[in-house]
């Protein structure tokens, strides 16, 4: 069983209340020293418990092996086949093919940060047409909260189905989605920057990863064909990631961020050059598109998203679009996430003929 799974929570549970009534039946019949291992043996499994639970509604650890590693090696949320990038390197990763579009997924190491961590990309069903070669698609990154890694996109939020249903359909063009992590230690928080004295994150996604997608992919090069979305935590991301970089994405869109990074970057510019509000209030503002979505009844992501909105102004383009109720949940994300990636699609350049 995995570690993120109901049946292990489960189990969890019925040990707990195993060694509950364990308890109540021994305590007449141990001395002092018996009653404080029951005791302790219950406390024991009713945090696990917990903590299981914990992490499965977070997923920081999707595997036991995960857990004991502290890496994010195991977090893929594809099958068991091998395969090589197609239009790449023919470098091994992880494939999923079950109609529609392919997740394919392998391990970028960048040069200019250091980092070296599993990404997971959504190839579309017309990437490996016979004419996907000769095309070259836009392509979206699409960064995950915290505490949370990637997995949590195809898990919680379906997104592969969504995808393939909104590409389908025409709502939105075929289109490559990288899904990165964006910290290398699931118990630290980076919010997508260079951490003064951590893992550089902001370089790796705006660097490495678009590099190494350039160089295995077909797809666009130009910034016209490059957006960002993301949830809670990535909403921030995509906000900050598309002002501090406008000459490599051209819109960015937000489920439930902030425009503060709720960390300490190190250098004090989460309270300047990485915090949205600032950077809108002091800055130029760049000619890109901003898509904000919340939930009313999330007062945070709420009163952050509107105070972004106030900001902007020209060159800068914000839309926002609010759901009554939903809170700050996979739930509310599940139903924003549709009409976010359609909005991205319509602001980013469409699939184009290989030079």
């Amino acid at each position: 069983m995995r570690i993120d799974s109901l049946a292990t929570v489960v189990v969890a549970l019925a040990v707990a209340l195993a060694a509950t009534a364990l308890l109540a039946y021994g305590w007449d019949r141990r001395r002092i020293a018996g009653r404080t291992v029951l005791v302790v043996a219950v406390l024991l499994t009713v945090i696990g418990t917990a903590a299981l639970q914990l992490n499965r509604l977070t997923e920081t650890y999707p595997s036991w092996s995960s857990l004991v590693a502290g890496s994010n090696e195991d977090a893929s949320p594809g099958g068991p086949d091998e395969t090589g990038v197609p239009g790449g390197s023919g470098r091994p990763a992880t494939a999923v093919v079950d109609g529609g579009g392919r997740l394919m997924r392998i391990r970028v190491a960048g040069a200019a940060s250091g980092l070296a961590m599993p990404v997971t990309v959504y190839l579309p069903a017309a990437y490996s047409a016979p004419g996907g070669r000769w095309l070259r698609f836009p392509v979206i990154e699409a960064l995950h909260g915290y505490p949370g890694t990637p997995a949590s996109w195809f898990r919680r939020l379906d997104v592969k189905r969504r995808l393939d249903d909104e590409i389908a359909a025409g709502r939105m063009a075929p289109t490559v989605v990288i899904f990165p992590y964006q910290t290398p230690d699931r118990m630290l928080d980076t919010e997508c920057t260079d951490l003064a004295r951590g893992p550089r994150t902001e370089t790796y996604l705006t660097v490495d990863v678009p590099r190494w997608a350039r160089d295995h992919l077909w797809i666009r090069t130009d910034r016209d064909g490059w957006g960002l979305i993301g949830y809670s935590a990535g909403g921030f991301c995509a906000m900050n990631l598309a002002l501090r970089h406008p000459d490599r994405y051209a819109a960015g869109a937000s489920l439930s961020g902030y425009p503060d990074p709720g960390i300490k970057v190190g250098d004090g510019s989460e309270q300047t050059t990485n915090n949205v509000a600032w950077r809108l209030a002091h800055c130029p503002p760049p000619p890109v598109a901003l898509y904000l979505a919340w939930a009313a009844d999330d007062a945070g992501a709420s009163r952050g998203s509107q105070r972004v909105v106030r900001l902007a102004r020209p060159p800068l383009a914000v839309t926002a679009s609010t759901l009554p109720r939903g809170g700050h949940s996979h739930a509310v994300w599940q139903r924003m996430e549709g009409p976010a990636f359609d909005w991205l699609s319509a602001h980013l350049a469409r699939p184009s003929p290989a030079p």
